[in-house]
C-alpha cells in the first residue's frame, strides 16, 4: 500500500515554505517529516506598497514553485495544499500569478483572508507551544501582514490581521541606516494608531505572555543561540524562550548597526538583515505597551496549522 504523503506550501510575502510529510498508518502517530525547506522569494519587494507584485518578484515566485514541484514529484506526494497570504491577496496581479502557477506547475494556490491566516497560525503555534488554559497573545510577523491572536490551547478569543508587515514597515520607515530616533518614533506613532483594536482586546482579555511565530522570531532565536555558542541548524526546537534581556540585547545591536554590519552578526539570516530592524521596533512596541516580561517563540506557524487541520478535520 502506498503511503499518503502531503505537501504544504506557504507563499508568504517574504519567504516561501515547503513542508512534505508522510502520514503514519496508526491514527494517533506523528507524521514523518520528509522535507522542510524555505526560500527567500521577497515577493513584496519593489511592489507591495504599490499594490502589485513587481516583475522580478513575480519571476522568482514562478521559479521557486517550479523547484517545489520537482521536490513534490521526487517525494511522490499524493496531496498538495498551497496558500498565499498578504502580498498576493492585496496585489492587482495576484490572481494572475496564481493562474500562472497552476498552468506552469499544476499547483492550485488558495489565496486566504487575514482572519483565516490568523486561525491557521493559532493552530500551528499550539502544536509547538502549550498555551494551557490562560490567554496568550500570539504574534506572527510576516512581510505583508502581522497577525495577532488572543488564545489559549483550545479557544481563540480574538484575532485580527493587520497590513503592517515588515516589508510595508521597511518601505515606510526605513529612511536611514541605522534608523534615527525620529524614524523609530514615527514607526511607533504609526503602530499606536494602527493597533488600537489590539490595545482594546489586550485590555479586555489580559493575555499573560507573548508568543511569537515566523521569521523575525526565528532569527531572534538564532541570534540568541549564537551568543550562547549553540548551533540551531535548520530545525530549531518547537519552542524557544527569549528573555527580555536577550531580546533587548539583539534589539539594541540591530538598531545601532548598518546593513553590512548586521550581515556579519552570527545567526543573522541575510534575507532579514533590514526587515528585522523595523520588526524589532514593532516587538518593542508590543512588549512596552502591553507589559509582557518574556517571549515564547514558536517554530511552527501557518503550514503546521494547515497540516493539523488536515489531520484533524472538523
Amino acid at each position: 500500500m502506498r503511503h499518503r504523503r502531503l505537501a504544504l506550501i506557504d507563499m508568504g510575502t517574504n519567504t516561501f515554505h515547503l513542508l512534505i510529510v508522510e502520514l503514519p498508518e496508526a491514527r494517533h502517530s506523528e507524521p514523518l517529516v520528509l522535507l522542510r525547506t524555505k526560500v527567500g522569494v521577497k515577493l513584496g519587494e519593489g511592489g507591495i506598497s504599490k499594490g502589485e507584485i513587481a516583475p522580478e518578484a513575480y519571476a522568482r515566485a514562478l521559479h521557486t514553485l517550479a523547484a517545489f514541484q520537482e521536490e513534490i514529484e521526487l517525494h511522490q506526494v499524493t496531496e498538495v495544499r498551497a496558500t498565499a497570504t498578504s502580498a498576493v491577496r492585496n496585489a492587482s496581479n495576484g490572481a494572475e500569478l496564481v493562474k500562472d502557477i497552476f498552468e506552469q506547475n499544476g499547483i492550485q494556490v488558495e489565496i486566504i483572508a487575514g482572519a483565516r491566516e490568523a486561525e491557521l497560525i493559532a493552530k500551528g503555534v499550539r502544536q509547538a507551544v502549550d498555551l494551557g488554559t490562560e490567554p496568550h497573545l500570539l504574534m506572527d510577523i510576516g512581510g505583508g501582514s502581522v497577525e495577532f491572536i488572543i488564545a489559549d490551547q483550545h479557544v481563540i478569543f480574538w484575532k485580527q490581521s493587520f497590513e503592517i508587515g515588515a516589508q510595508r514597515l521597511l518601505d515606510q520607515f526605513f529612511r536611514h541606516d541605522p534608523l534615527t530616533p525620529d524614524d523609530v518614533r514615527a514607526e511607533q506613532d504609526y503602530l499606536a494608531q494602527q493597533l488600537a483594536p489590539l490595545t482594546a482586546a489586550v485590555q479586555h482579555y489580559r493575555p499573560r505572555a507573548l508568543v511569537g511565530a515566523s521569521g523575525t522570531f526565528d532569527t531572534l532565536g538564532d541570534l540568541q543561540a549564537a551568543r550562547q555558542g549553540e548551533a540551531r541548524g535548520l530545525n530549531p526546537p518547537p519552542e524557544t524562550a527569549i528573555s527580555l534581556a536577550s531580546f533587548y540585547e539583539s534589539h539594541d545591536l540591530l538598531l545601532a548597526t548598518t546593513h553590512a554590519q548586521r550581515l556579519l552578526l552570527p545567526g543573522m539570516t541575510p534575507l532579514r538583515a533590514d526587515m528585522i530592524v523595523v520588526a524589532c521596533v514593532l516587538i518593542d512596541f508590543v512588549l512596552q505597551t502591553y507589559g509582557f516580561s518574556h517571549i515564547r517563540a514558536s517554530a511552527y506557524a501557518l503550514k503546521e496549522g494547515l497540516l493539523s487541520e488536515m489531520l484533524n478535520p472538523g
